[in-house]
């Protein structure tokens, strides 16, 4: 089993900037994709960033530009900075850790865009 614990939500003003950080309980980064997801109040959870093992990071068309994920393996944990942040971003943000049939999910961490 595996505990992905999620940090660094906050209110920042539009055009802020945030670093999200998803920690896990063991070392599972090297090896699995990571994907940051978020989910807005009424609309369905929607993937933003992925990460793959020895891969490119991938980006929705939403965020590209703006938001960066990244991983430090020492530390067993993932990144997504946040970047240019527009009211539209505002969700809760999840962690997500992935290998074959294994998947793990964070407790999610809240990011409000707002003046």
């Amino acid at each position: 089993q595996v505990q992905l614990v999620e940090s660094g939500g906050g209110l920042v003003q539009p055009g802020g900037s945030l670093r999200l950080s998803c920690a896990a309980s063991r070392s599972i980064f090297s090896i699995y994709t990571i994907r940051w997801y978020r989910q807005a109040p009424g609309k369905q959870r929607e993937l933003v960033a992925g990460i793959f093992s020895g891969g490119s990071p991938n980006y929705a068309d939403s965020v590209k530009g703006r938001f960066t994920i990244s991983r430090d393996n020492a530390k067993n944990t993932v990144y997504l900075q946040m970047n240019s942040l527009k009211p539209e971003d505002t969700a809760v943000y999840y962690c997500n850790a992935q290998l074959g049939p294994n998947v793990y999910w964070g407790q999610g961490t809240q990011v409000t865009v707002s003046s």
